[in-house]
């Protein structure tokens, strides 16, 4: 069995813990949050221990691992805490707000020899599993176009939201799922152009860009995180091949709290013939930690999400951003971190 211990009882912590109490040798015993009222609620909903800070849960709480569902720009502490501690360590996406934190973070892992899952969760969503083994497969031939957007009302989860230095904006909590994707997907990205539109704050909440890879294909990205209070929360992804076309799109409500009820159509288009496949019904987030969980009881890595990628994505997201700061096309080096 192996315990978990929750840092964050917000809304991707609630979400985790869901996830546990369906997988068979998980079991939660810890919620850690400063928030008095949101813990207490936590720990009475999943049936686990409350504390309010890190240190009090690790003298009075038994776990193996931790899981980091915090804002952002609390991860690299509490990954250092976690690790220190010798503590094996899941962490919600966007993993951090640049290359340079990310090295810190993967050094300090090293050193202290525990192992880091970061938690890109279109790995384990089942449309974009089948949409990456179509194309590991040959099935849809020559890729020529690919698209793919993500569109959200603003979340209201504080303050610290709407600030970049905070979370990095739409550009790193919504675009970059789909950067992960192509990236996972089609290898790595040589340049990239983008153009968008900046809150009031500063944030890059509405996105637009072209990501070319090193393979020649070219994808169209499109993520906004303001769109009108009401829009419902959209994923489209459209792959355009030689031999066939696939076509996806979920609208989920306000927010992924509804996906269970969300609204989701994939088509494979064949020669004038469209097919709908048969796909799981199970939660991504779910199977997401499963193999989390799984990899930690037997003490390996994941085969789905591997940490030199997660960076991959982190430099290319930097790329992103000094091209939508300075209009120019820009390369993305993986060596070291861009600008």
């Amino acid at each position: 069995m192996v315990k978990i211990a929750i840092i964050g009882a917000g809304f991707m912590g609630q979400t985790h813990a869901a996830a546990y109490a369906e997988i068979e040798n998980a079991e939660l015993t810890a919620i850690c949050d400063r928030s008095r009222e949101s813990r207490e609620a936590f720990a009475e909903n999943f049936g686990c221990s409350a504390f309010a800070d890190f240190e009090t849960m690790l003298a009075g709480a038994e776990f193996d691992v931790v899981d980091i569902c915090l804002p952002t720009f609390l991860h690299e502490e509490y990954v250092g805490l976690a690790a220190r501690a010798k503590k094996d360590i899941f962490c919600e996406k966007p993993f951090t707000l640049s290359v340079a934190s990310m090295d810190r973070m993967l050094e300090t892992v090293r050193e202290n020899q525990v192992r880091l899952f970061v938690g890109q969760v279109l790995h384990f969503w089942q449309e974009y599993v089948l949409a990456k083994r179509m194309i590991d497969g040959g099935e849809l031939g020559e890729i020529r176009y690919v698209y793919a957007a993500r569109l959200s009302e603003h979340p209201n989860w504080g303050d610290w939201y709407r600030r970049p230095e905070n979370s990095g904006g739409g550009l790193f909590d919504l675009h970059l799922h789909d950067v992960d994707f192509m990236i996972w997907t089609f290898g790595e990205v040589e340049s990239v152009y983008a153009a968008g539109k900046k809150n009031a704050a500063g944030c890059w909440n509405y996105v637009s860009s072209i990501l070319n890879f090193r393979n020649g294909i070219s994808a169209t990205v499109q993520g906004v995180i303001e769109m009108e209070k009401g829009y419902p929360f959209t994923m489209e992804l459209r792959l355009v091949g030689s031999e066939k076309t696939f076509d996806y799109v979920m609208r989920a409500g306000d927010n992924l709290r509804n996906r269970d009820s969300a609204l989701r159509i994939t088509r494979i288009y064949d020669d004038g013939a469209a097919t709908v496949p048969s796909l799981e019904t199970r939660d991504a987030y779910t199977v997401e930690l499963e193999d989390f969980v799984g990899c930690v009881a037997k003490n390996r890595e994941s085969g789905w999400v591997r940490n030199e990628d997660v960076r991959k994505v982190l430099c290319t997201i930097e790329a992103l951003r000094l091209s939508l700061e300075s209009g120019e096309k820009v390369p993305v080096n993986y060596g070291r971190r861009n600008g």
